[in-house]
């Protein structure tokens, strides 16, 4: 559960007494999540931030009672709230998809050119060496219904990770290492511009057969997008293994 305990940085089991397997570790979809009264739901309580981790203890289908890591509990609105996370292994070329640690989808996946290495800058039709897929973690920053690719999740890449490397291999200026870790506290898009390269996506037309044609994106069948657009959120974390 790397992508999931990610977001439990601040969140440390210690402090709630809890496990997140115990616990339901979960992260909040909305930028206006609010957690209200146990004893009231219309008394707002506490409001939460975009990817901001809670972990839940119980509830209906509708409202479930969440715990904060500074210890403010109440009740959140379901729909506001997941625990969906997506894992890529670039080895296997297969997309897997978590509530939680409950596998609950296995996809195929495309990858790019050279899926093998890590992304480091921009590739081109001159240099497609660098049309490689990035290992780390990330999120969906964006989703696209109107891709050329059917559909897409866009990724936070390059994030602030990348713009360590970057500044440091001398890719990016200093101005635009700013802007990428902006983006990433803020939980925007990402200058996409860069010589680091940008626009990773998981989106459609995949063939199915884990082929490697993309710029370094994943790419999976039409139908498979669309049986998870509902559930990833912008905010869904990504972890995508060599």
């Amino acid at each position: 559960m790397l992508a999931l305990a990610a977001l439990a940085a601040s969140a440390p089991p210690a402090v709630l007494g809890q496990s997140p397997e115990d616990a339901g570790l979960y992260y909040a979809v909305r930028s206006d999540a609010t957690i209200y009264a146990r004893s009231d739901t219309t008394k707002p309580y506490v409001s939460l931030s975009l990817r901001e981790p809670v972990f839940r203890i119980g509830g209906d289908s509708s409202w479930v009672e969440v715990k904060t890591a500074d210890g403010a509990r109440g009740l959140v609105r379901s729909a506001d709230i997941s625990n969906v996370w997506i894992r890529i292994s670039k080895k296997t070329q297969t997309l897997f998809v978590y509530r939680g640690d409950v596998l609950i989808r296995r996809l195929p996946a495309d990858l790019g050119y050279n899926f093998f290495s890590d992304k480091v800058k921009r590739g081109s039709s001159d240099d497609p060496d660098h049309w490689r897929t990035p290992d780390g973690i990330f999120h969906v920053v964006r989703k696209n219904p109107a891709s050329a690719f059917h559909r897409a999740f866009v990724l936070n890449y390059p994030n602030r990770e990348d713009a360590v490397r970057g500044l440091r291999d001398q890719l990016i200026s200093n101005s635009e290492y700013r802007a990428i870790v902006r983006a990433d506290s803020l939980f925007s898009m990402p200058p996409m511009n860069t010589s680091l390269g940008g626009f990773i996506e998981i989106h459609g037309d995949g063939t199915g057969r884990r082929a490697n044609w993309t710029q370094g994106c994943i790419a999976i069948e039409n139908d498979s997008i669309d049986s998870l657009w509902d559930f990833i959120h912008v905010g869904t974390p990504v972890l995508i293994e060599p």
